[in-house]
């Protein structure tokens, strides 16, 4: 079935200007969501996605309330929620497989939704910028994959590329760079994260080394999963340690000028977790996934299976 906008199929669409154009009243609701408030969470009962990674669950789940992610300039973030169930997805597109991924989204949801009748499933998307390279522009157009799904798929929010533009000091940025989705409500809101865990690195380096796109959790047990990884042991990346911060934003991301302030920190982390481990097979004992559970805390604890 096509995607639908307003209970109607969507036909095809070349630009995101077009699809603006043709539903107004997506534009109306974009200015709608990124004028709302940054949401602060809790860590304590915060699942965050990093990119590349989705994650879904049930208003059941007793270890995760919001589900969330940010840092997102060119990237896309996408929420996939069933009205019936309550089901829920959050995932982190940066475009480096777009038409194998919406699949896996559409899945984790219907199979957490026991094939009920009432309810549907409805899109939220929010991302990108007007970058010189029109990166946002084709991953908007890839992301509307979701059309070629044979569900029915009800487009709700579109705040992405030109309707999540701001121009700051003479730069295009996005206006919202992050978003939490309440997994016991439902409701999809701009909100930014401190806290990136668990396995922050290894997860940051698992997508700079090229991985794809990972399900890194199981609501049926609660548990963060993370690999296993692979990479290479012969990595030449210790170079990016001594260039200043203009040459990695350069070259290390996809949009310079509109980064926020951490990211060259993150990439220099990232890179020097590599450098410390240049075997993954020594992060995963067995070729086992790392998994984490929720403490009485509310903290992530790694759990070291027999």
């Amino acid at each position: 079935m096509p995607l639908l906008i307003q209970n109607r199929g969507v036909d095809c669409i070349s630009s995101t200007t077009e699809l603006f154009d043709r539903y107004p009243h997506l534009k109306e609701n974009a200015r709608t969501f990124h004028s709302k408030p940054l949401v602060e969470i809790d860590p304590k009962c915060l699942l965050y996605v990093q990119q590349r990674e989705f994650a879904a669950t049930t208003p059941s789940d007793n270890c995760v309330s919001v589900i969330g992610s940010d840092d997102a300039t060119t990237c896309h973030l996408v929420v996939l929620q069933h009205t019936g169930s309550g089901a829920v997805c959050l995932a982190h597109c940066d475009g480096s497989s777009t038409w194998s991924e919406v699949p896996l989204l559409v899945k984790a949801v219907t199979s957490l939704s026991n094939i009920r009748k009432e309810g549907r499933l409805e899109l939220h998307l929010v991302g990108g910028f007007n970058d010189e390279s029109k990166t946002s522009h084709k991953l908007s157009l890839n992301i509307l994959a979701f059309q070629k799904q044979k569900e029915e798929i009800h487009l709700e929010t579109c705040c992405i590329t030109e309707m999540n533009d701001i121009v700051v000091d003479g730069s295009h940025r996005p206006v919202v760079y992050g978003i939490g989705v309440n997994v016991k409500t439902g409701d999809v809101f701009p909100s930014s994260f401190t806290h990136k865990g668990p396995a922050e690195e290894l997860r940051s380096a698992r997508t700079f080394t090229g991985g794809e796109m990972a399900d890194i959790y199981d609501s049926s047990r609660g548990l963060v999963k993370i690999g296993p990884c692979n990479w290479s042991p012969n990595l030449d990346i210790a170079f990016w340690l001594s260039q200043n911060d203009d040459t990695i934003l350069k070259y290390l991301s996809t949009s310079p000028m509109a980064e926020p302030p951490h990211f060259v920190q993150h990439m220099k982390s990232t890179i020097q977790f590599l450098l410390e481990h240049p075997n993954s097979d020594s992060l995963f004992p067995g070729g086992q996934p790392q998994l984490y559970h929720r403490t009485e805390r509310g903290d992530w604890e790694r759990v070291f299976q027999p």
